[in-house]
């Protein structure tokens, strides 16, 4: 008779992450306090047009340009909204599923700043999902402190931040 369909599609796919987590408000203010509002498109370290809380793609995909006109907080904050939602699912697909709420958001907001694909083939995403508590994760956390092969120390600063924010 053999296994029903319905079973056959939840044993045969290979989840890393059973359990849906999702950023709650204090995962939200860590990041936008770290991104910072900026109502005019600026460049950020690596010289990619940004605007808003980091937003450096709309939500329909088209980049951010410099010509771009400002932004009010409220879109701002929508378009971070909208957004996090693709780094609340890379999180929640590549990592185990027992994060404590403040590793989650710690990890959503790493993930919101280097980008999902960096995300995914980190050293830092292999060691968690070996031990959450991992002796190895803070070094991992700090290597990210540069942009295009400079070191940075406002992301110093915030890798520093995000350490915090894990292991609380």
């Amino acid at each position: 008779m053999g296994i029903p369909r319905l079973f056959h599609r939840v044993f045969s796919t290979n989840w890393v992450n059973a359990k849906t987590q999702t950023i709650d408000l204090v995962g939200i203010d860590f990041i936008k306090r770290w991104e910072g509002f900026e109502s005019k498109p600026y460049k950020d370290t690596g010289g990619v047009p940004t605007i808003g809380y980091g937003t450096t793609y709309y939500p329909n995909g088209q980049r951010v340009t410099m010509e771009d006109p400002p932004v009010s907080l409220f879109r701002a904050e929508t378009y971070l909204r909208i957004n996090l939602k693709n780094y609340i699912r890379a999180v929640n697909s590549f990592t185990r599923d027992d994060l404590t709420q403040n590793q989650f958001n710690a990890l959503v907001s790493f993930c919101y700043n280097v980008g999902e694909k960096a995300f995914k083939k980190s050293t830092l995403l292999r060691l968690i999902n070996e031990d959450p508590n991992h002796e190895g994760i803070v070094k991992q956390f700090l290597r990210w402190s540069y942009d295009e092969g400079k070191w940075i120390k406002g992301l110093n600063n915030r890798r520093k931040d995000e350490v915090r924010l894990y292991q609380s």
